[in-house]
């Protein structure tokens, strides 16, 4: 986990109720949930086995243990998981060599929030080697700490990597802003207490308490983040 953290009494956030901006990385920064389920096809072609795409739904969003482990039963597959893990990071790292497009709006928020100096983490279900390789792109300085799936003792859905991340950025995850773009993850900043924003990629997300439900990030400024904390008081 790496961590360069600026105070909390920056220009912007002093008399806000918004303390750190939470992001997740595949789908929601990235444009790369569809390069994991192309992986894991061509991972699970090579073994001898076709999946299905409806448990394109059921991996989406969801830590490698969970995901892979549920491939693995579903289609029978003669591989651990272990092994099948190092296939699919390393089928993914080779995808994000030669092109990782960015999602709408991703590049100008994280400048935003970077010129005004709001604490902002990246928490990812995704290992710390591919969060390190998307970082070259994403730019490393847009962020005071990252969180890496495999660096938690439980990933999403559970709270964990959001609380590691508020505790790290000394914010109340209450006073967090989440931005997310599966089910899995929106569970888990929700149960961490914190707001969230859903910009869904590969399956719906319905609005709920807590819970405001965009179409792409280019609705999402920091006048926007603002206001949904304000909407908390």
């Amino acid at each position: 986990m790496t961590s360069t953290v600026p105070a909390l009494g920056t220009r912007t956030a002093e008399g806000s109720a918004l303390q750190a901006v939470l992001l997740d990385m595949d789908g929601t920064l990235v444009d790369t949930e569809g390069f994991w389920w192309d992986v894991e096809v061509e991972v699970f072609a090579s073994l001898g086995h076709t999946l299905d795409e409806s448990w394109r739904h059921v991996v989406v969003g969801g830590p490698m243990t969970r995901s892979a482990g549920f491939l693995i039963e579903a289609t029978g597959a003669d591989i651990t998981l272990p092994e099948l893990t190092v296939l699919l990071n390393d089928g993914f790292e080779k995808r994000i060599s030669s092109s990782l497009p960015l999602m709408p709006g991703a590049a100008r928020l994280l400048a935003e929030l970077y010129a005004y100096e709001i604490p902002t983490a990246l928490v990812s279900a995704s290992h710390r080697r591919i969060i390190d390789r998307v970082l070259a792109s994403l730019g490393p300085h847009h962020f005071a700490l990252t969180v890496a799936g495999d660096e938690v003792p439980r990933t999403k859905p559970h709270p964990d990597p959001y609380l590691t991340a508020a505790a790290g950025l000394g914010a109340d995850p209450v006073r967090c802003a989440v931005i997310e773009d599966t089910a899995t993850g929106v569970a888990a900043a929700e149960a961490a207490g914190c707001r969230v924003v859903a910009v869904p990629s590969v399956a719906p997300i319905a609005p709920a308490a807590r819970r405001t439900v965009v179409s792409s990030l280019e609705e999402v400024d920091l006048t926007f983040l603002h206001g949904l904390m304000t909407e908390m008081r």
